[in-house]
């Protein structure tokens, strides 16, 4: 693979005498949808969440497009999330005060833009989403594929150059994962967005270009994955 958009080269993190990561190396490709699969506690969220730059490694190095992010500050690596990463969570994480198109307006707002601007992006991500009637709903009248497809427009709002998503249909059931990977997929395709994906599941690793399966901290087996 040459020059891949985020590497990592010999992560180590321990949580107190438990190691999580020994040692895990990879590239991933821009445009490339990854996914890392593993039983749990393998691993596999502790490795998304140091590319990420929302953890820093105990000891090896994590680099997107040439900036080392283990190395940034934390401020520093919270603008990176805000600006070049997006990240969607396994329970979407909205702030439930706020309606689907301010929780998707979010970022934007964070990042500086004007509020009615922000509020059109949100309307726009929401339809693109299939869920525009819900712009005015919060958190608590929407059904958790709907939480997670705001959650995913919340993501993608901002045109991330890498999306991180943690076990994104682990909440969900069958119909709802697949109309969320679906979504997932067909969007970041069409921005030419990133994607790391962790997941337990075999089908929703089958929407992915490459499979690395984890094991005790390590990625043990690496293959093309089934991808829709």
């Amino acid at each position: 693979m040459s020059d891949p958009i985020l590497a990592a080269r010999g992560l180590v993190k321990s949580y107190g005498a438990s190691p999580a990561l020994r040692g895990v190396t990879l590239d991933v490709a821009a445009g490339e949808i990854v996914a890392v699969t593993g039983p749990s506690g393998c691993g596999k969220s502790t490795l998304l969440h140091c590319l990420a730059g929302i953890l820093r490694p105990d000891a090896g190095e994590v680099t997107y497009r040439d900036q080392r992010v283990d190395l940034l500050a934390e401020a520093a690596r919270s603008r990176l999330r805000r600006s070049e990463f997006g990240v969607l969570f396994q329970f979407g994480q909205l702030v439930a005060e706020l309606t689907a198109a301010e929780n998707v307006a979010l970022p934007l707002l964070l990042a500086g833009t004007r509020r009615p601007a922000a509020r059109t992006a949100a309307l726009t991500w929401l339809d693109r989403l299939g869920v525009a009637d819900l712009a005015g709903k919060r958190p608590g009248e929407m059904s958790g594929g709907q939480q997670q497809r705001v959650a995913l427009g919340r993501a993608l709002v901002t045109e991330p150059r890498v999306l991180f998503a943690d076990e994104p249909t682990g909440a969900l059931d069958t119909l709802a994962g697949e109309q969320v990977m679906g979504h997932l997929v067909r969007l970041a395709r069409a921005q030419d967005t990133t994607v790391v994906l962790v997941t337990h599941e075999p089908r929703i690793a089958g929407y992915a270009d490459r499979e690395l399966v984890m094991r005790d901290g390590e990625i043990v087996t690496a293959a093309m994955a089934a991808a829709r």
